[in-house]
């Protein structure tokens, strides 16, 4: 009988786990990104006003995370953060944008998809931008090329808004060209005062579905007044209701063309964003009006992206993650009912704030990572943050992390993958006035005013942080209500301490 050399077996054994794990290891990712979606907006999170059986099922088979953070209360400085892992108060440009904004990220920064392209991925980007377009030192020209974008900062593909969905220029831009533009009616925009003749929601009220405040009464697309001046680009103006289809087939576009490689996939919602104008199928799908319904709205078009996976049979090997960019907000600008009739319904869960706040509710998310066959079913408590999916995504994919890049982002991959709960020590989390960090239990809010987006029918208030800061111990007291500095002097101390060295890290 003919022996095998020991040393044979071994390098088959070696490179048939070299296959395997080469099969397992590179799956597709895609993020899920909604906007203004807060913890409590989830069936699988609580909610018992908003139906939502898609993120559900992937809840309930994958990993649901209970301690999960975006880096801020607001949406640009938080897209920042997952695509650079970088806390965003290092860059001062990285605050909520208008429209015409200049691109905020440098295209020789290392990003979440540039990272994944050198690692063989192809890379999309379907829904919202909100990072700015464009040179910082001359202004953009929405009729040619518009560049510098998303294209240069790793994206092979990207359709998407140039901000949000009340901000003008209301278009669509795919490749770095705005779609279905005729040359012979170019586009304006500004942000400083009217150009063109198009109506505004002050000049014209008698035109909106929904009146608005004076900030977003400025000019009229599609029945609804927006933030900024803009004429021109009729026919390749957007129609909101069908906002959320166009972005869903664009995403299925993508995934059909790449289903034979490894690709990423950043799928930016626009719910539930003002203004609210869910698609006619999606309308008293709750009793929350139309905030719920575009929630509903959402989780169906997750759902038909899940149905596509399975049809193509790349469902086993492609990575999900769910999560929002910050917390909840009823009443931001349009008068849409969302505040009377939220009812009983929780936004934030139990957390105290949304949207703007320095509060948990700000900045404490829903995050669903689900993987079949691969992330067993589980709830988690770590500590995690947005700011570390590129860390984390690279390790999973074996991308290279450039030297100096990706500063705030830790490899968390065996959390993410629900095979560990060793989260993060601590966490920094940003709102529009200044900054808080949670260690621990403790989280503390450093001293100053701040805005607080009330998730039930009262009006935004200012809250005054004194200058020994403000401590809540989390365990006992979710929604932040005492405020325990004075009989913890030490621990407000070191919190504060602490919060300062993070913010003066430079690499």
């Amino acid at each position: 009988m003919k022996t095998i050399n020991p040393v044979s077996l071994l390098l088959v054994a070696w490179l048939l786990s070299s296959a395997v794990l080469g099969a397992t290891e590179r799956p597709n990712i895609i993020i899920i990104y909604a906007d203004d979606v807060g913890y409590g907006d989830l069936g699988c999170y609580g909610a018992e006003a908003i139906d939502t059986p898609s993120l559900n099922r992937l809840a309930e088979q994958g990993a649901r995370f209970t301690a999960a953070y975006a880096t801020s209360s607001t949406c640009t400085p938080s897209r920042y953060s997952l695509l650079t892992g970088e806390y965003a108060f290092r860059n001062q440009r990285a605050k909520i944008l208008p429209g015409n904004a200049p691109l905020i990220i440098a295209p020789s920064k290392p990003t979440l998809p540039s990272v994944l392209k050198q690692a063989g991925y192809a890379t999309g980007l379907v829904g919202k931008w909100h990072l700015g377009l464009g040179h910082p030192d001359r202004p953009l020209d929405w009729n040619g090329s518009i560049a510098p974008g998303p294209r240069e900062l790793g994206f092979d593909y990207s359709f998407h808004m140039a901000a949000t969905g009340d901000r003008v220029p209301t278009v669509y831009i795919e490749n770095g060209k705005v779609r279905d533009l005729d040359p012979n009616d170019p586009i304006s925009v500004s942000y400083q005062g009217l150009v063109g003749n198009d109506p505004t929601g002050l000049s014209h009220p008698h035109l909106l579905r929904n009146q608005a405040d004076e900030q977003h009464a400025k000019t009229i697309v599609d029945g609804t007044s927006r933030i900024g001046y803009m004429s021109g680009g009729q026919s390749a103006r957007w129609t909101d209701e069908e906002m959320p289809d166009t972005f869903l087939n664009k995403a299925i576009e993508f995934v059909r063309e790449q289903k034979d490689n490894p690709f990423f996939l950043f799928y930016a919602f626009h719910e539930n964003h003002v203004p609210r104008v869910p698609h006619p199928r999606f309308v008293g799908s709750t009793s929350l009006g139309v905030r719920g319904d575009a929630v509903v709205q959402m989780d169906w078009s997750i759902g038909r992206l899940v149905e596509e996976l399975e049809e193509l049979g790349i469902v086993n090997n492609t990575l999900i993650l769910f999560s929002s960019d910050n917390g909840p907000v009823l009443f931001d600008g349009y008068y849409d009912g969302a505040r009377e009739m939220n009812g009983d319904h929780r936004a934030a869960g139990p957390w105290r704030g949304g949207k703007y706040s320095p509060f948990e509710g700000g900045t404490r998310l829903p995050l669903i990572a689900w993987w079949p066959e691969r992330i067993q079913p589980g709830l988690s408590s770590a500590v995690i943050s947005q700011v570390d999916l590129l860390a984390s995504l690279a390790a999973l994919t074996g991308a290279e992390l450039p030297e100096g890049s990706a500063q705030d982002s830790m490899n968390l991959l065996p959390v993410l993958l629900g095979e560990g709960n060793e989260g993060r020590d601590h966490v920094v989390q940003q709102s529009t006035r200044g900054l808080s960090i949670r260690k621990g239990d403790w989280k503390y809010i450093e001293p100053g005013s701040y805005r607080e987006a009330k998730t039930g029918v009262d009006a935004q208030k200012i809250v005054t942080v004194p200058e020994t800061g403000a401590l809540y111990y989390l365990p006992e007291d979710p929604g932040e209500t005492t405020d325990l500095a004075a009989q913890y002097p030490r621990i407000a101390q070191e919190m504060d301490t602490l919060l300062k060295r993070v913010q003066s890290d430079r690499n």
